[in-house]
């Protein structure tokens, strides 16, 4: 189990180097939409290659960040009914989720979308939109993208797995204790009481 745990440590390693690199393509995004729209509007100047560069770094940031957010465990979660499940059974269900569900449909998924990618890059495909960009690069973000997710649903397996057979003491990758959420209902929670104290 120690090497399976070595081997989820690089690729959360990689996730969080991914995460890093997404606040600079937000960045790059935000900086191209306001210099485009000034552009626009100041001198009725405008180049779809622009407005296509904005789609790309849109596209990057949601298809390299999905495993950051599997690694940070701030994907959809039914919330206030796993809060009342214990670690072990929330662990349970995220192991089958993963196994039935997420790693199956991410491999179908690589599977399906890498010819598109390869298609496009033999031919050299390139927007419909005159002055557009080539498509191949925003194409392989899907594949990519996946197999990310993939490798990122691997690594919490091997976390479940690890918790439920005793070899680590949280099931999640995010162990820095309560969410916000959590906080705020603790502390309110604390007020009520109280507030009863107070009463009686």
């Amino acid at each position: 189990m120690g090497g399976l745990l070595k081997i989820s440590g690089l690729i959360d390693a990689l996730n969080e180097w991914l995460g890093k690199l997404i606040m600079w393509l937000v960045l790059a995004a935000v900086v191209i939409s306001t210099v485009n729209a000034i552009i626009r509007k100041a001198f009725d100047i405008s180049s779809n290659a622009w407005l296509e560069i904005q789609w790309y770094l849109f596209a990057g940031v949601f298809m390299l960040g999905v495993g950051y957010v599997l690694l940070k465990n701030a994907h959809v979660r039914i919330d206030f009914i796993a809060s009342r499940l214990s670690k072990r059974t929330n662990a349970i269900i995220d192991l089958l989720g993963l196994v039935v569900f997420t790693i199956p449909l991410a491999v179908i998924l690589v599977d399906l979308s890498w010819p598109l990618f390869y298609r496009a890059f033999q031919s050299g495909e390139m927007s419909a939109n005159a002055g557009g960009l080539i498509r191949w690069p925003v194409l392989l973000l899907i594949p990519v993208g996946f197999s990310i997710l993939a490798l990122q649903a691997l690594s919490e397996l091997i976390k479940r797995v690890a918790f439920l057979t005793g070899h680590r003491k949280e099931p999640f990758s995010v162990e820095e204790g309560q969410s916000d959420e959590e906080k705020l209902a603790a502390e309110l929670a604390a007020e009520a009481e109280a507030k009863l104290q107070g009463a009686r």
